[in-house]
């Protein structure tokens, strides 16, 4: 196995090894190999999907390259027929196959897509980790996480020993995990020459990743098979909604023919509303299905979304379904050029939420959606001048927030200078003085930028160093147990919800926990009560109550 391999090297080069010990050891784990290649489930291919014809392309170039870059349009099937490629040429055997996903909800949906395909329960030959789910086991031969999880093992795997191949997917959406990623990994690969690395892409600026990787070769896979239609349909916002411009652009759909049509909106909340305003306009159409589409959806939600129930489907989701997921039958794309994107406020020293302008890039990438089955219509909610003006591509988020925490784990795996790392985009002295700075006033670095004692505690918390060092002071203070629930409240997503059709109940339940003197000491209020009510209550009685009161059972948790 992969993980041995190193070990038993060193073990042997030190001068009074024991052979013996050595010798049964590496015995174990031969037989280890040997029987997760007789194990190894049927694969084959997906022939209806583009990449399947690309299959002995990639398989080559894995052979010769330890490298390659696969780029093609969504829906190609590179997602879900890569990891089997990769089977098909013996990988997985020595080691895992990492598949890194940007999102929970692909991770989760991927796993259980190549999970069907194999005819494997879930969990056993394919399994998935995310954030506070793990669905995978030691016999897993494809392992499917966010790129979060994978930055996570480095602390306790540097050399990334579990796995002979990692594929980092979408990869051009640019995250801080994933330039991160990429920055590491070239790191990594002379130190693990038995190590393969498959980088994918949307067809958006690949030769950069080529180039970042000394020239690694590009395998282009054609995905759309019909064309695409581009209608621009920009409306007046004084004198007509956003809503009623949506609406009026699904009609002009339905004039068009009979296929289901995928609504980009930038928030989750206006999805809530634009059902709202669609389930009162279309209230006695029973042959309709208006459904939402996000990252945080729960499973029974997301199953209508790949199991159509025979009704005409209109899909409100947020840029989730931009590249992450593909919505199967899709015929009509309406695109409202927004997206919610994360950008660091110097001045305020935040990371805000704001909504922006999606880029030509991402624009294209949301028309791609339709056009897969027969040929499709892209409406854009706004004119072809706007379209023209917009950045070619979305900015690379390292571009855009601030760089403690990332100061802070480089610093940490003894990474060297952030100037020096290779970074795909490497960030500005402006952005790395400011990411210093605020470890100092955490007292993380010394005034030479040293790590201290206190900055290496802060690099074991999952969290942002800020809220790592409320733990630490409060541990200091004696106030350590309120402040656990306080940080961990704020790290999630609000734990109330507010359904549309019943706000005003929802913000009398909440009263309940209100506290006059501060929001902080509302979620401690809050805890306690529900803490009191698991304790005392079945779980499914404490579900209930949880619903009851308006409150996320999942985040409480």
């Amino acid at each position: 196995m992969s993980k041995e391999r190193l070990v038993l090297a060193r073990q042997l080069q030190k001068k009074n090894a024991n052979l013996e010990k050595i010798g049964q050891r590496a015995e174990k784990s031969r037989q280890i190999k040997a029987q997760r290649q007789n194990n190894l489930p049927k694969v084959s291919l997906n022939a209806k999907l583009p990449i399947s014809e690309h299959a002995d392309k990639v398989a080559q170039a894995l052979q010769k390259h330890q490298l390659i870059i696969v780029c093609g349009e969504t829906g190609s099937g590179k997602t879900t027929q890569l990891p089997k490629i990769c089977l098909q040429q013996g990988r997985g055997i020595a080691g895992q196959i990492a598949h890194t996903q940007p999102r929970r909800l692909a991770a989760r949906t991927v796993a259980n897509r190549i999970a069907e395909e194999l005819e494997q329960p879930l969990g056993k030959a394919v399994g998935y980790k995310i954030r506070f789910q793990d669905k995978t086991n030691p016999q897993s031969y494809i392992k499917l996480m966010t790129d979060g999880i994978l930055l996570n093992e480095i602390h306790h795997d540097p050399l990334l020993l579990n796995y002979d191949t990692i594929i980092i997917d979408e990869a051009h959406e640019r995250s801080l995990n994933i330039d991160f990623l990429l920055g590491y990994i070239k790191q990594l690969l002379p130190k693990r020459p038995d190590l393969k690395v498959i980088i994918t892409s949307a067809t958006i600026n690949p030769e950069q990743f080529s180039k970042h990787f000394n020239q690694a070769p590009i395998i282009m896979v054609e995905g759309r098979s019909y064309p695409v239609d581009i209608v621009y349909q920009d409306f007046d916002k004084e004198q007509i909604s956003q809503q009623e411009a949506i609406l009026s652009a699904i009609e002009h759909c339905f004039t068009l023919g009979d296929g289901d049509i995928l609504v980009f909106l930038p928030t989750e909340k206006e999805i809530h509303e634009q059902r709202k305003f669609l389930h009162k306009h279309f209230q006695h159409d029973q042959r309709l299905d208006i459904l939402p589409l996000f990252s945080r959806l729960s499973q029974k939600e997301q199953n209508r979304i790949f199991h159509p129930a025979g009704k005409r489907r209109i899909v409100l989701a947020t840029n989730v379904a931009e590249t992450s997921v593909t919505v199967p039958g899709i015929d009509f794309v309406i695109d409202t050029g927004l997206a919610r994107v994360s950008r660091y406020s110097v001045r305020s020293k935040i990371q805000r939420l704001p909504i922006e302008k999606i880029s030509q890039a991402s624009a294209r990438q949301r028309a791609g959606r339709c056009g897969r089955l027969r040929p499709g219509t892209a409406i854009r909610l706004y004119s072809q001048a706007d379209f023209q003006n917009r950045a070619e591509f979305t900015e690379a988020e390292i571009l855009r927030t601030n760089l403690a925490s990332v100061i802070l784990q480089m610093q940490t795996l003894n990474l060297g200078k952030i100037s020096d790392f290779p970074f795909i985009d490497p960030p500005q002295q402006r952005q790395i003085n400011d990411g210093y700075r605020l470890l100092y006033e955490l007292q993380a670095v010394d005034a030479q930028r040293n790590l201290q004692a206190l900055g290496k505690q802060l690099a074991r918390f999952p969290i942002d160093p800020q809220l790592a060092r409320m733990l630490i002071s409060a541990n200091q203070l004696g106030c350590l147990s309120e402040l656990l629930v306080i940080v961990a409240a704020i790290s999630v997503q609000d734990p109330r919800e507010r359904p549309q059709q019943q706000r005003q109940a929802a913000d009398q339940a909440h009263q309940n926990f209100v506290h006059k003197q501060s929001d902080f000491l509302f979620y401690l209020k809050l805890f306690e009560q529900a803490q009191q009510q698991r304790q005392n209550l079945s779980q499914n009685q404490y579900r209930k109550w949880c619903k009851q009161h308006f409150l996320s059972w999942q985040r409480m948790r």
